[in-house]
């Protein structure tokens, strides 16, 4: 089997129940992903988004009774390619390497994994470079999203799919959230849980570092209020500075100083107007985000990350962890300075039935990026008891 094989995903299944909800997504998608049209969306805020399309990318093979699915929750800037290599339409690689496939911690010849584009993002789903009715790109006028609702369209995809509950949620940031969403909102529709360095509700630090990037975009002239998608320009400088932020909170200082130093870019000398190593490197990261991201959903998304909490209007978050009485895993990376060790331990503290387990890396919040086998480590020790447990009740 070829590296191209073990990650080739079910891109046109012979389940779900509501065939004609399938839709192609546009040029420039994931070839590997399909479209899942969910229908009108009722907001948190209040209103209907309509015609929502989500993009959804498998692997595996869904049981008769849909008791094997796994959903794979991605980060800010991810998307539906949680494993595989890049190629047309796909410019990046998979963001979780090594984790799902036959064999893997999330193996699947054993589970049926799910991974979609939330709502609100640019890789085929719903967001403000989307067509809206009139023909036009929503741009300033898609409506402020929450983390709740991106789960409430992710629940809409899994009643389309046959999945009547999932054996797993697991997602990393962003991706956390929505897992510890789904555990808040949807208990009787999750088994199993895994909340990697996430959090129950965004901090004030976790907010002020999001105003910081959201403001670097708005700012950028070629913003035009959020309606610059058809004006032949977009806020690229803007949407770079914010990555240089964001990109300096996922990272350590530790590992900062450790890889760069004050080391000069090779031929630079910041003496002279040259840069230093470190601002090439956020350079880099400034550019590679700006060619494929899109500024608008970066706005969106930055900014449901900052109303999460899956507490509110339900009495906190604790009373929300307690009633809990599925396998609820949380971790968190010691290095991080944006999702700190203690919220995983706050968080873990209120569900009350495990401590919150310590990924330890190097690398800040990205950690739960990099060190993959730790992660997956976790993930085998949390599906191998849900096996447990189903063996148990058919026996």
């Amino acid at each position: 089997m070829t590296l191209q094989d073990r990650h080739r995903p079910l891109t046109r299944p012979a389940y779900g129940r509501r065939p004609e909800c399938w839709v192609p997504l546009g040029a420039g998608t994931n070839p590997d992903a399909f479209g899942l049209r969910v229908g009108s969306v009722p907001l948190e805020t209040g209103g209907l988004l309509p015609d929502v399309v989500v993009a959804v990318q498998t692997w595996g093979t869904l049981a008769p009774d849909g008791s094997n699915a796994v959903l794979v929750e991605h980060a800010l800037t991810g998307d539906t390619h949680v494993v595989g290599p890049p190629g047309p339409g796909q410019p990046t690689a998979g963001w979780w390497p090594g984790l799902v496939g036959p064999g893997a911690a999330i193996d699947t010849d054993r589970w049926f994994v799910v991974a979609t584009n939330v709502l609100g993002g640019c890789r085929g789903t719903t967001g403000p470079a989307t067509e809206a009715a009139d023909g036009q790109p929503w741009g300033s006028r898609f409506p402020e999203v929450t983390i709740r609702d991106q789960v409430r369209v992710e629940a809409l995809v899994a009643d389309l799919l046959g999945i009547p509950a999932w054996a797993l949620v697991i997602g990393g940031s962003m991706g956390g959230m929505r897992a510890a969403e789904w555990v808040a909102t949807y208990p009787d529709r999750t088994r199993a849980a895994a909340v990697v360095a996430a959090c129950g509700a965004a901090t004030a630090d976790q907010i002020a570092w999001g105003q910081a990037q959201t403001l670097a975009i708005e700012q950028d002239p070629d913003w035009r209020g959020g309606d610059y998608h058809r004006s032949g320009v977009s806020p690229d400088q803007g949407l770079g500075l914010a990555r240089r932020i964001a990109h300096t909170t996922y990272r350590s200082a530790p590992e900062l100083e450790e890889r760069f130093g004050r080391s000069p870019q090779p031929g630079e000398d910041p003496m002279r107007g040259g840069r230093f190593a470190v601002e090439s490197y956020l350079d880099h990261h400034a550019r590679k985000l700006s060619a494929r991201f899109d500024a608008g959903s970066y706005v969106t998304l930055t900014r449901a990350m900052a109303t999460h909490d899956i507490g509110r209007g339900r009495g906190g978050i604790a009373k929300v962890l307690r009633r809990y009485t599925g396998d609820l895993v949380v971790a968190g990376v010691d290095s991080d300075r944006l999702f700190p060790l203690e919220l995983s331990q706050q968080l873990a503290a209120a569900h009350g039935r495990r401590p919150a387990a310590v990924i330890e890396s190097a690398h800040g919040h990205d950690g739960f990026l990099v060190e993959v086998d730790q992660v997956a480590d976790l993930v085998s020790g949390q599906l191998a008891r849900l096996a447990s447990r189903h063996h148990r009740r058919v026996g």
